[in-house]
């Protein structure tokens, strides 16, 4: 029977793969053992010169054979622990297994092991006993998770075996098939920091996306709560039924980020972590230790007996190991050894001779100590130091044999030689699901080599740091691969414990180190550093680490990008005076001599700091922050289960209540600023007094799971306050009753949100559920439910509404989910939070990888980043007058901004004569009117020369003739005004339908005197601005026209439209020549190189396209595979191009400024603005400077760093 076409596929697919790791000898053996395969084809594959080579020749054999041997390959990788490789082969294993494998012990076996190493769930120990009784009560509880999701916790003393115990339940081919099909996935947890939490679900996500097709894959998630929707999404959209193991929770706050009602199964030490989360709930308690039983079972196993034949000694050294499988381990693994110890040991075990500092009331370490030591003890002496060094890795904690093999100067085969010594002596745990495999210790053994190595800890730390500095004493691994990533991570962990001072200042006061852990781990780990470690830091210089903090928080969310920005590009806008910009000046020198570009901003200096006040408010994150109505007081609410209040003029702060017995979600306050609302993970809502720090109400009894969220109605007039919840539930509280007044159904999932309108008419919620839903506050009835999730193309996919807001008129309303508001943003990151701003048509919103963003509602487009925060950003929200903008986060602060940049900015553009004496400005906006007039200026006094009068609507373009004494302009109003500005004198070029946008002088006139001009109605002209005259009148598109140029000859124009097209004309005969199609958007910008060979054309995807002029053909695109999912290339349209006067490069606008090689279509380097949508660049004639002005009226003047 040939081999299935499924199959073969599949082996060709994955033949690289098997090229590169299989090691043939030891898979044949068993296919020999099948009947697959022959001697003689052994030993014709044998006879390669080399592994690899003897690879290729078995795939090309498996290639030629049937489906049997596919079989017996696919166990044999199972069998050597190839479960990765085998992992790609199962899907497509011929029918003859899979229809069979229910009734064959083998077939179920290998399904069972696929699945488990599939899921990262570990392997059993090397000595291991059944423990049926616990066993079958941890898998009832699982058979009850086969059709609802719920939470079954494993709970026990340390060394329990709870982790053993959890594996081992889930090694069941019936269990799997009945009510966990769609696979088990295991992760290890631990004591675990934020940021370590967020890497761990990146890489659970990155083990489910990598099953999925490759469409699916996309960049790890930026936030705990991005990651937790991407987390919901999958489990319960692509894995359906599928089981996640958390392994040793210590932490009620972690659960919190798997609580998306999915099947889940922990182990931990504390029985009522569960408590804090929403679901069906199942414990099973594991007992102390082992019965006596099983004690002497294992040590029977270890030492190839009997039970009934062990010594007296075996029963009273179990009773000395108290159960603890992990002690009795110890133990059997030195009887292995030296089976006639049985005396010895367990006198070693009666000693008692270890004192500890610190003790745990849990658990009783004598018999730990004393096995730990025996164990050790045994080793040879040169092992027992390197068994020692262990002592420096932290606590839940895998390290490859790389990263020992560095830190004992040894090869890496003599290294995992070691450690598999350790292992098999129970001294060490290993991860044979991982390639390369990951070594670490239990808690309860890494506590004894502390205990034990206490004076010795900052040597052996040290140890580690010099080993490190001699390995890679010509730079840091950038690999990527697990050593690499141990070394980025834990480096600077080391060097704060061996008190290295000097070194970790060098290291975190360094550029480079910046720019590569950013770029391997992520800023998350990166600032997490600065915050962890500041007080070392700031001995030596406080100045400093600010500055690299503040580099960090202001850049944080362009270093999620992909590709990865320049850091030292990103670092030249930092002050002048900033060691962060000293190091980036001093590189970008280096660099330019090379031929790297890197450009300095000339006149940062004039731009405030955005930031008016920062406050350091709790120990924790910060969850909410808001304005009392009048806008003197701040409150804020956290991790640290207080309610704090600050002046919102200087910080000082006024109150601090100690308010709940859990993490206070979100605080509120009333109307007249005398009461505050809060509302906690421990199910209460309260409300204080401010003026006297009194407690007036507790509701404790309508809210059955966490209260997320809480707002008091706008006026007095009558006073509510609404509560929403996990519970599904929204209450709504008069505070003059004992318990609420209503209590409102409709959503399915719990209710994230809930917001008064501002005439407090309506009140809206926002649930997990995708849906928004209006109540009227009168009736307390349902008035309207807006299906957010049917907004988003992939409905079928799961859309949390995370907020809403409302327009100050009550008209509209504004709700946030996924990476879009109202309108979708460029933002691959989730939005986390939104605010419309009470006076104006401002939005604030907050996205998942800590950028704040200000868009226009009406525009419909982004004003500014608002950057500065270290971790996520939580909420915002404006004053009540709209002149500050408040942000609180992840990273204890909270900023407070002035808003009035945003809004009362002056638009404006200049443009000057040869002589370099006349400015002009436009557009002037004061207090919302708009005065249509132009101003003429002498440079550089300043001083007005004429004011002139004339267009009846927005002037867009303007333009002196060669000598100056012309002046021609466009505008909205449809026509172009041709001005002897001296004297008045105004002739008007009247014929376009549409506003013009542009117009150019023809440089090839005689004089000067001709003049094209391009429209939003699609047409052309040519004028003679003496006589007034229209010479030509050209439909050139079926849309709008938005740019044109004329090439530097005079001899060709190009125009480009909405229709998609870009058109190349002859200005003598005024005929196309080409029309130029490809672009997917509309055609915003085009550009002549200076040769006018090619032109540049830049349309609204961000895509730029370079064509010959000669016949048309299309030459490059530039980056077209650098777009990242919905971003563009510039964050938004391009909008304006020019060539540099060699013809090698070209400068693009957009959201952001990108240089570009023109011959490769590769992008050279970017600039990051504060706003956005930068209109147009003036570029000097040398290609070295560069001035442009964003959205919120920020002048840039940047200039090419060269060489000096």
């Amino acid at each position: 029977m040939a081999l299935e076409e499924g199959a073969r596929s599949c082996l060709l697919r994955c033949r690289h793969r098997l090229e590169e790791d299989i090691k043939p000898p030891y898979l044949m053996d068993h296919m020999i053992s099948d009947g697959v395969m022959t001697v003689d084809e052994e030993e014709r594959i044998t006879t390669q010169p080399t592994r690899k080579d003897q690879a290729v020749s078995l795939v090309e054999l498996l290639l030629m054979k049937d489906n049997r041997a596919y079989i017996s390959f696919y166990n044999a990788l199972i069998k050597e622990k190839y479960e990765d490789l085998a992992i790609l082969l199962f899907p497509n294993l011929p029918r003859t297994l899979t229809d069979g494998q229910k009734n064959t012990s083998d077939g179920s076996l290998s399904y069972v092991q696929a699945v488990l190493s599939e899921g990262g769930v570990p392997q059993r120990p090397v000595v291991f006993v059944s423990r049926p009784e616990l066993l079958n009560r941890v898998r009832e509880k699982l058979y009850r998770l086969q059709k609802d999701p719920g939470w079954i916790t494993v709970f026990g003393m340390a060394g329990s075996g709870k982790s053993v115990l959890a594996a081992e339940a889930v090694r069941d081919h019936r269990l799997i098939e009945d009510c966990f099909p769609g696979g088990i996935h295991w992760l290890s947890i631990g004591q675990v920091e934020k940021p370590d939490l967020l890497v761990k679900i990146q890489s659970l996500c990155f083990r489910l996306e990598q099953n999925l097709d490759s469409q699916s894959l996309s960049r790890p998630p930026n936030s705990l709560d991005e990651a937790k929707e991407r987390l919901r999404f999958l489990m319960l959209r692509k894995y359906p039924r599928t089981l996640l193991i958390l392994d040793d929770i210590w932490d009620s706050t972690v659960l919190k980020a798997f609580d998306i009602q999915c099947r889940l199964l922990l182990t931990t030490r504390n029985r009522s972590l569960t408590d804090s989360v929403s679901g069906a709930k199942y414990e099973v308690e594991v007992e102390s230790g082992l019965d006596e039983s099983k004690g002497l079972e294992i040590l029977a196993l270890y030492t190839k007996a009997k039970v009934q034949g062990l010594p007296e000694e075996a029963r009273s050294i179990v009773r000395e190991c108290k159960g603890s499988p992990l002690v009795v381990s110890l133990i059997g693994a030195l009887l292995k050894e030296k089976p006639n110890r049985w005396r010895y040991y367990l006198c070693q075990l009666q000693q008692k001779q270890f004192k500890r500092i610190r003790k745990s009331s849990s658990y009783d370490y004598d018999a730990l100590d004393q096995a730990m030591a025996a164990s050790i003890e045994v080793l040879p002496d040169e092992h027992q130091d390197l068994y020692k060094d262990l002592t420096v890795i932290e606590k839940d904690v895998k390290i490859p044999a790389k990263v020992l093999s560095v830190l004992w100067d040894l090869e890496q085969e003599e290294v995992e030689d070691i450690l598999e010594e350790f292992v098999n002596k129970s001294l060490l745990f290993v991860d044979n699901n991982s390639k390369p495999y990951l070594y670490y210790l239990h808690d309860l053994q890494l506590d004894f080599l502390v205990e034990q190595n206490r004076t010795q800890l900052e040597d052996l730390h040290t140890k580690v740091v010099r080993q490190y500095q001699q390995h890679y004493r010509y730079g840091p691994p950038t690999s990527g691969d697990e050593e690499c990533l141990y070394w980025i991570r834990f480096l600077t962990y080391h060097m704060a414990k061996a008190n290295l001072s000097q070194e970790l200042y060098s290291l975190m006061f360094s550029l480079d180190w910046v720019s590569i852990k950013a770029q391997i781990m992520g800023p998350a780990h990166l600032i997490n550093d600065y915050v962890e470690f500041g007080p070392i830091l700031d001995k030596e210089n406080s100045e400093v680490r600010s500055q690299f903090q503040e580099f960090l928080s202001l850049n944080g969310h362009q270093l999620e990008q992909r590709p990865f920005p320049d850091v030292v590009q990103l670092a030249l806008s930092q002050p002048h005076t900033s060691e962060v910009y000293r190091q980036a000046l001093q590189q970008a020198q280096d660099r330019a001599r090379s031929g790297k570009l890197y450009f300095d901003w000339l006149n940062k200096s004039s731009v405030e700091s955005l930031s008016r006040l920062v406050i350091h408010p709790h120990q924790g994150a910060v969850y909410s922050a808001c304005f009392s109505h009048d806008g003197t007081r701040i409150a804020s609410c956290g991790t640290s289960k207080t309610v704090k209040v600050f002046r919102s003029t200087s910080g000082e702060k006024l109150i601090e209540i100690p308010a709940h017995d859990d993490e206070v979600l979100c605080c509120a306050f009333s109307p007249d600023g005398h009461l505050i609302a809060t509302c906690s993970s421990d199910r209460k809502v309260k409300v204080w007094n401010v003026e006297r720090v009194k407690l007036l109400r507790v509701f404790e009894e309508e809210h059955q799971e966490q209260v997320n969220h809480c707002q008091f109605t706008n006026t007095t007039r009558r006073l509510l306050l609404a509560t929403c919840s996990n519970d599904k539930f929204l209450n709504v509280w008069n505070l003059n009753r004992p318990s609420s007044q209503n209590t409102m159904f409709g959503h399915f999932e719990p209710v994230s949100h809930c917001c008064f309108s501002p005439d407090d008419k309506y009140l809206s919620t926002s649930s997990n559920d995708g849906t928004v839903k209006l109540f009227e506050v009168s009736s307390a009835n349902e008035w309207k439910t807006i299906n957010v999730r049917s907004m988003f193309a992939e409905n079928d996919e799961e859309v949390l509404v995370k907020c809403s807001t409302w327009t100050t008129d009550s008209k509209r309303i504004i709700c946030a989910a996924r990476n879009a508001v109202l309108i979708r943003t460029n933002r691959l990151s989730m939005v986390q939070y939104c605010h419309a701003c009470p006076t104006s048509n401002l939005l604030a919103i907050a996205f998942s990888n800590y950028a704040v963003e200000l868009w226009d509602l009406e525009a419909n487009k982004k004003m500014a980043d608002c950057s500065g925060h270290l971790s996520w950003v939580q909420r915002v929200q404006f004053s009540p007058d709209g002149s500050q903008l408040l942000s609180c986060s992840y990273d204890q602060t909270i900023r407070v901004k002035p808003s009035q940049f945003v809004f009362d900015f002056i638009y404006y553009s200049f443009f000057m004569s040869l002589n370099t004496l006349h400015l002009i400005i436009n557009n002037l906006n004061i207090d919302g009117v708009v005065f249509f007039f132009l101003q003429v200026f002498e440079v550089p006094s300043g001083k007005p020369l004429v004011t002139l009068l004339g267009h009846t609507k927005t002037v867009l373009h303007c333009q002196f003739s060669q000598n100056g004494q012309t002046l021609i302009t466009s505008s909205e109003d449809t026509t172009i005004r041709v001005w002897k500005w001296q004297s008045g004198e105004c002739k008007v070029l009247q014929g376009h339908k549409e506003q013009v946008r542009c117009f150019s002088l023809l440089p090839n006139s005689p004089t000067s005197t001709r003049l094209l001009s391009w429209s939003f109605d699609g047409t052309v002209k040519v004028w003679d601005i003496e006589s007034g005259e229209k010479l030509q009148d050209i439909e050139a598109h079926n849309g709008a026209i938005l740019s044109c140029h004329v090439s530097p000859d005079g001899c060709f124009f190009a125009t480009t439209s909405a229709d998609k097209t870009a058109k190349l004309w002859l200005c003598e005969s005024w005929q196309c020549l080409q029309t130029l199609r490809g672009h997917q958007g509309c055609v915003r910008s085009c550009r002549f190189s200076w040769d006018r060979r090619c032109l540049a054309t830049g349309d609204d995807n961000g895509e730029i396209r370079v064509w010959s002029v000669k016949d048309g053909s299309l030459l490059k695109i530039c980056s077209r595979d650098g777009k990242d999912g919905m971003d563009s290339l510039h964050g938004g349209w391009v909008t304006d191009l020019h060539f540099s006067p060699d013809n090698s490069l070209l400068v693009s606008t957009g959201g952001y400024i990108k240089w570009w090689d023109v011959e490769k279509g590769e992008a050279l380097q970017t600039f990051y603005p504060t706003g956005s949508s930068l209109k147009s660049i003036h570029v000097s004639s040398n290609f070295s400077t560069f001035v442009t002005i964003d959205s919120i009226g920020i002048l840039y003047i940047l200039q090419r760093k060269l060489i000096e």
